[in-house]
């Protein structure tokens, strides 16, 4: 097992500016935006931030907050692109743009391993960037979550990206019952990525609470690989957890199909200074 720190570069449609005093300034197309970030605990390179909008955290660490603009933001979103895919950004009462910028080390990574015709799984799958940008390869996808709206959105992003008649396949469904289902099928699949909650609900009430339930969703994740598969890919927000414990999880779980596993923080490169800010944990297990 190896320990690295996924970067994610600035690109035309996203930047981050600068970051401290527990925010970070952020460049969202031709919008900026100021957000909480309880990891950037340094000073800020400037001492004022010129921003359209600012979310506002609630009195609480579970959540709660809202939006306030100084200058006029689209309600209904605006469009942005990486790469070849495109996608509508929006300020979401869950203080996201409605994708992760951080991701885009993944995705660039995950298409790299995928050929025309290759079978993936994306779990989890929000507004369907990732699966966008693995279905741009090539790829046949499953877009698995448990939001209706988040699924819809993915759609909307295809048809904007040109992708809306690509082999994808779009389900509203709780990430873990489904992937049970595929196990009893004899499913399988060239690469599987995941990006479970801390704690949510399925569409017909099911609880998801990550560290009692993320090892038997991992278990049924490996069950879908084969000798033949390419990746496994887990990332981990906002819990009290370490990259080290992930990383085993995917090691025990995939130990006999040998390949590699890798682990660490991912970070977004701030481009005021050039330091990075980390955003989330992973780990990941290839047939390179």
């Amino acid at each position: 097992m190896s320990l690295s720190t996924l970067i994610a570069e600035p690109w035309a449609d996203y930047g981050l500016l600068d970051s401290g005093d527990g925010r970070k300034l952020e460049r969202y197309g031709r919008y900026r935006f100021i957000r909480p970030e309880p990891q950037a605990m340094w000073t800020p390179a400037a001492a004022d931030w010129d921003a359209d909008g600012e979310f506002v955290p609630g009195s609480d660490e579970d959540g709660g907050g809202r939006w306030t603009f100084a200058r006029a933001v689209p309600r209904e979103g605006w469009d942005l692109a990486w790469e070849d895919v495109r996608f509508r950004a929006q300020c979401t009462p869950f203080r996201h743009l409605a994708f992760f910028p951080d991701m885009a080390p993944q995705w660039a990574w995950m298409r790299d391993r995928l050929g025309s015709g290759s079978e993936a799984l994306n779990l989890f799958g929000y507004t369907g960037v990732g699966t966008l940008a693995m279905a741009a390869a090539g790829a046949n996808l499953v877009h698995v979550d448990a939001s209706k709206k988040s699924v819809e959105a993915g759609k909307a992003n295809a048809a904007l990206s040109g992708m809306a008649d690509r082999p994808i396949r779009w389900m509203v469904d709780d990430a873990a019952k489904f992937t049970a289902r595929e196990v009893r099928r004899g499913r399988r699949y060239d690469g599987i990525i995941l990006d479970p909650p801390k704690y949510g609900r399925g569409p017909a009430g099911e609880v998801w609470r990550l560290e009692e339930d993320l090892p038997g969703l991992i278990a049924d994740c490996r069950k879908l690989l084969d000798a033949d598969s390419r990746f496994l890919v887990l990332t981990v927000y906002a819990v009290r957890m370490s990259a080290l414990a992930i990383g085993e999880l995917l090691r025990q779980a995939t130990a006999d199909l040998g390949g590699r596993i890798e682990m660490g923080d991912m970070a977004v490169r701030e481009e005021a200074r050039g330091l990075l800010l980390p955003t989330a944990i992973f780990a990941r297990w290839s047939k390179d």
